[in-house]
């Protein structure tokens, strides 16, 4: 459909709530969204199905690149040829001015390196078969 009808797709939350930030690897500040009472669902969600321990295996890796963790993650999803926009939910114009820093990155990303990241992440959805 992305080719057929000219379909993009936009990501939303494109750092897991936080979780590809790297803020969640050593604990759960309590001054953070998932540190707030109320958002225990978005908590659970984000620290589901091994996400945390799989985030800290892309932080070594991005740390090989010379990368931080959401400047991978943001040009990731930039790299993704049906990606249209990516939305970003900076808090802090530091946080912005790190994220931007995807734009200038994502060539570096070869396939290569796409392919170790899905292998670390290891939660590639199933292609349909049909």
């Amino acid at each position: 459909m992305y080719k057929t009808v000219g379909l993009g797709t936009t990501v939303w939350s494109p750092l897991a709530s936080g979780v590809l930030s790297g803020k969640y690897n050593e604990g759960l500040p309590k001054d953070t969204r998932l540190g707030k009472e109320g958002l225990d669902w978005l908590k659970d969600r984000s620290f589901a199905e091994g996400n945390l321990p799989r985030a800290k295996k892309l932080a070594v890796f991005c740390q090989e690149l010379g990368m931080s963790m959401p400047v991978v993650a943001l040009a990731w999803c930039l790299k993704n040829p049906n990606v249209s926009s990516v939305i970003l939910g900076a808090s802090k114009v530091s946080q912005l001015k790190e994220n931007l820093k995807a734009l200038e990155v994502q060539h570096q990303l070869t396939g290569e390196i796409m392919e170790r990241i899905e292998t670390l992440l290891d939660n590639k959805p199933a292609r349909p078969l049909f």
